[in-house]
């Protein structure tokens, strides 16, 4: 059983979707591609938000800029976004087994992420488990949150 959950904020507990997780702190052009690209592949759009003690413990003390729930309400606003969950659980939860276990009732059809994720290995893994296609999406060049973040502190 895995120590991750599922917090929907916009539910939707049909079969055969896209579903794709990540930070989000800050909604940018980059984001919004990405997810556009994933909808228009044809399938209801699932996106999970990471929690933000998930998020410090990844990228540092001063992160996420935004609450777990502000990023999922942002999310939930776009229209190609058919559902929304917060993915919760401890820090350390952060691998294949973990995320099969958390997927695995929501029976998607494909997991995206994008070109360069240093997981793309262990998400193709997963994706091949859950009998779901995986599909590696490109990443929008000079787009990130940490670049945004690390620009304004500058300021």
């Amino acid at each position: 059983m895995s120590s991750l959950e599922a917090v929907w904020v916009q539910p939707y507990d049909r079969p055969g979707t896209a579903v794709v997780t990540g930070v989000f702190d800050i909604l940018h052009v980059g984001h919004v591609r990405y997810l556009g690209a994933v909808a228009a592949r044809g399938l209801p759009l699932v996106v999970g938000v990471e929690d933000d003690p998930r998020v410090r413990a990844w990228k540092g003390p001063t992160r996420p800029v935004n609450p777990a729930e502000e990023r999922a309400e942002v999310l939930a606003a776009l229209r190609f976004v058919t559902g929304v969950f917060v993915v919760t659980g401890p820090p350390e939860a952060h691998g294949p087994e973990d995320y099969i276990d958390l997927l695995a009732p929501m029976r998607p059809a494909a997991l995206a992420h994008t070109a360069g994720d240093p997981h793309a290995g262990a998400r193709a893994a997963a994706a091949a488990i859950l009998g779901a296609d995986c599909w590696e999406m490109d990443a929008v060049p000079g787009r990130s949150t940490t670049r945004i973040v690390n620009a304004a502190s500058k300021t």
